[in-house]
C-alpha cells in the first residue's frame, strides 16, 4: 500500500492518538479507520452507523477465518 504525507489539524491528530490508544491503533490507523467509515457512510447514506460498524467487524472476522455456519430455524 502506498503512503503519502498529509497536513492535518493538530486537534484531529491528538484526538486520533487518544482514541487510537483505546482501540489499540496508531494515530494514523485511527484516522484511516475514521476515513473508511466516513467514506462508507457517504456512499450509503441510508445505512446506520451501527450497521456499517457491524459490517466492518463481519468483514474482519471473515478475513481472519472466524466463520460460523448460520442455521435457519
Amino acid at each position: 500500500m502506498a503512503s503519502s504525507s498529509l497536513r492535518l489539524e493538530s486537534d484531529l491528530v491528538e484526538r486520533a492518538k487518544l482514541v487510537g490508544t483505546a482501540q489499540s491503533r496508531s494515530a494514523a490507523k485511527q484516522i484511516e479507520h475514521w476515513a473508511k467509515i466516513g467514506r462508507m457512510m457517504e456512499e450509503n447514506p441510508d445505512l446506520s452507523y451501527e450497521f456499517v460498524r457491524q459490517a466492518l467487524i463481519a468483514k474482519a472476522e471473515r478475513e481472519a477465518g472466524h466463520l460460523e455456519a448460520y442455521t435457519f430455524d
